[in-house]
């Protein structure tokens, strides 16, 4: 969708959106594709993302591809980050 996704809730499955907002409380068990993602609650899965915003609090299992990282406080990403290349 070319719209924001906010969630507060428990989601499975993928989310493809515009923006995504996991908020706190917030549960993705999935994989996200979105240009940009904030995140204060828990992601399993994957993302591709532009541009991530990583708050304190945050939690991600998986692979992250992203341009632009942006980390605030303290998270705990257990994830493999790949920065994605220009073309």
């Amino acid at each position: 969708t070319d719209h924001t996704i906010q969630i507060h809730g428990t989601v499975n499955g993928d989310i493809n959106a515009e923006t995504v907002i996991i908020g706190r409380g917030g549960n993705v068990i999935g994989n996200v594709n979105t240009k940009v993602l904030f995140l204060h609650g828990s992601l399993k899965g994957n993302a591709t993302v532009n541009t991530v915003n990583v708050f304190s609090n945050a939690k991600m299992f998986g692979t992250l591809f992203y341009k632009t990282l942006n980390i605030t406080g303290n998270t705990g990403l257990e994830c493999k980050l790949e920065k994605k290349k220009d073309k």
